[in-house]
């Protein structure tokens, strides 16, 4: 009986043993397909380099265009897992500045993009997918809106019209109000 049990207490505990080891190789598997950037982000990287961008805005839905200009740099950082841009020109007659980035999460498969700038004190975040087929990235989020230091909604795309040329757009809705489209940005690349 004691054989019988000790046989018994040995095959369990090497099932535990077997399976701790099976779960930490697909751990191990899932952490590393985590951690490598793939073809998204190497579609990213070909934005890398000096971009002009030639700017509309609107600051309500009704208000006249006003137009700016300003330049970025597009950097993937941290082996190629993200992209930085720090966009510089004016606004107004203001200095501007302004850092974003953008990732794509292998295990969502999302991509998630974060704003910040002079204009500002908050951090706008947003979530999307891409369309291949129009080659856009749509995302959607949330910004502060200093009127009412609430949050607004805020949805921009992104399209890639080629290797030298995009298009971003951004739309907003206000507390109680309707979309509205407040921003388009032209990007040519430099040569």
């Amino acid at each position: 009986m004691k054989r019988i049990t000790l046989t018994i207490c040995a095959i369990f505990i090497t099932a535990i043993f077997c399976n701790l080891y099976a779960q930490s190789e697909a751990e191990m598997k899932a952490w590393m397909e985590y951690m490598t950037p793939g073809d998204i982000h190497k579609m990213l990287a070909k934005s890398d380099g000096e971009w002009n961008e030639d700017m509309s805005l609107w600051m309500a839905p009704d208000a006249p265009v006003q137009k700016n200009t300003a330049t970025c740099i597009n950097k993937m950082i941290l082996g190629g897992r993200y992209q930085s841009s720090a966009h510089t020109g004016s606004f107004n007659g203001m200095p501007f500045e302004g850092i974003s980035t953008v990732a794509f999460d292998n295990a969502k498969k999302t991509f998630t993009t974060t704003w910040i700038d002079n204009m500002g004190t908050g951090i706008m975040v947003m979530e999307g997918k891409w369309d291949d087929k129009t080659k856009t990235l749509n995302t959607k989020g949330k910004e502060t809106d200093p009127m009412t230091g609430k949050d607004m909604m805020v949805r921009e795309t992104l399209q890639i019209i080629d290797d030298d040329t995009q298009k971003m757009e951004m739309f907003m809705t206000p507390a109680g109000g309707k979309e509205y489209k407040s921003m388009e940005i032209m990007l040519t690349r430099k040569k």
